[in-house]
């Protein structure tokens, strides 16, 4: 590809959102690496002369960053900073058409399933035989395994299904080849993920086959930890409970988006269960698997939500006493079939809302670490920062949930697994010593 600098190219990915954005990032880096194109992931040395900005369109704070991180982009191919500015994700495929005539200096825009488009720009051709081949974003020692695109579910607050389209399952047989390969590049522990997990397998197989899944990914050797994010409550297939305590290499942890506990908010944001429902299946749940780590995502300021309904979902919380939780304010999304409903609460409403139920949350995660001082946990060093070690339990993802800081002067890399006695407990981390 030519470009005015005369230069060797060198691109530079910017990611934004989730982590299933992180992963198609990865998958276009390992492509263009193999089309012996120079790649970097959010470089801050300014040596690049393209740049791929891989947008969130998920909700408004999201899509603004989006935006920003775009403007920002085109201002230094404005200032001769650089080449070419290209855009893909979530944003461009929702609102393409919107944007080309809004910010023009960006060269061209594509969608969430336009990866072979985009490396035509690049004069790059679309390797086949690389699939689950990526350079990782991550540090070695952890990926994201993404097993399924897309989402069938029709919640009211949601636009994924309008930006990813339908759920599509990749096959077991692929997601086994692609997690030897991370393995063999360092991996030890992956985190599976999909919009929606427990649907694996009903497109392809017809019929749910995430248990299957989970023990070939445990027969994989040298992988150490499997970890399972985002499960839909509804039709939660309580087999694989059993597959988890088959494996001590999965983790005693899911993540399990509920969004709220109250029956009128549940049916308004079309979740197909009930308050009821979601308590019996969380007895179910830890019955099943003793010790589990719970994680669900709330969300606040839905329309026509009530203080009772907030009070509803805080005494919801204090009876299950899950062990994380993350609250997000509602997003009035157009295109979704709660954009019909009035947004009837202010935002800073919802913020006074949102802050109200992790207040709850926050005793709760105090008293439950306090509960674990004095215990031998093994954990897994993800780094070290300011002179101390930081690392995770089984029940504790990256970046969302609790970190142990160890502090120790015996040398540790991240990825290395040891055993750790809890001395210290706050509110959202511990504190340990080496065993």
């Amino acid at each position: 590809m030519k470009t005015k600098t005369l230069k060797k190219d060198k691109v530079n990915i910017i990611t934004l959102g989730c982590s299933k954005n992180m992963v198609d990032s990865e998958v276009l880096s390992g492509q263009l690496a193999a089309n012996e194109i120079d790649v970097v992931h959010e470089s801050t040395k300014r040596d690049h002369n393209i740049v791929v900005v891989n947008t969130c369109g998920f909700i408004d704070k999201a899509k603004e960053e989006s935006i920003n991180t775009i403007l920002e982009q085109v201002e230094l191919k404005d200032r001769g900073k650089l080449d070419k500015v290209y855009v893909t994700g979530c944003l461009s495929e929702r609102y393409r058409g919107d944007l080309e005539s809004e910010i023009p200096g960006v060269d061209a825009w594509f969608g969430t399933m336009e990866l072979p488009l985009m490396l035509k720009k690049f004069d790059a051709d679309y390797k086949a035989e690389l699939v689950g081949e990526r350079l990782l974003s991550t540090p070695t020692h952890y990926a994201y395994l993404k097993i399924a695109e897309g989402c069938n579910r029709t919640c009211a607050f949601c636009a994924i299904p309008l930006m990813r389209g339908q759920h599509v399952s990749k096959p077991i047989e692929a997601l086994v080849e692609e997690t030897k390969k991370l393995v063999n590049s360092g991996v030890k522990e992956i985190m599976l993920i999909a919009q929606e997990l427990t649907y694996y397998g009903l497109d392809l197989y017809k019929k749910r086959r995430l248990g299957d899944l989970m023990r070939e990914l445990a027969a994989v050797e040298g992988l150490e930890w499997i970890r399972l994010h985002y499960a839909y409550p509804t039709k939660f297939p309580i087999e694989i409970l059993d597959v988890m305590n088959e494996s001590p290499k999965i983790c005693k942890y899911l993540d399990m988006p509920l969004q709220h506990a109250s029956n009128g908010m549940l049916k308004a944001m079309k979740r197909q269960i009930t308050r009821e429902e979601i308590e019996e299946l969380v007895h179910a749940i830890r019955e099943k698997v003793p010790g589990i780590a719970l994680r669900t995502t709330l969300i606040a300021g839905f329309p026509g939500e009530t203080e009772e309904d907030v009070e509803e979902l805080k005494s919801f919380l204090e009876r299950m006493r899950f062990d994380r939780v993350g609250v997000f304010t509602y997003s009035h999304e157009e295109g979704t079939s709660a954009y019909e409903l009035e947004d009837n609460i202010p935002a800073e409403e919802k913020e006074r809302r949102a802050q109200d139920i992790m207040a709850v949350q926050q005793e709760i995660s105090l008293e439950k670490n306090q509960e674990m001082v004095g215990k031998v946990f093994k954990v897994i060093v993800d780094k070290k920062e300011s002179g101390r070690y930081l690392a995770r339990t089984e029940f504790d993802s990256v970046e969302v949930d609790n970190e142990v800081i160890i502090n120790t002067t015996k040398r540790l890399k991240p990825g290395d697994f040891v055993e750790v006695r809890i001395t210290k407990a706050f509110d959202y981390d511990l504190e340990g010593e080496l065993v």
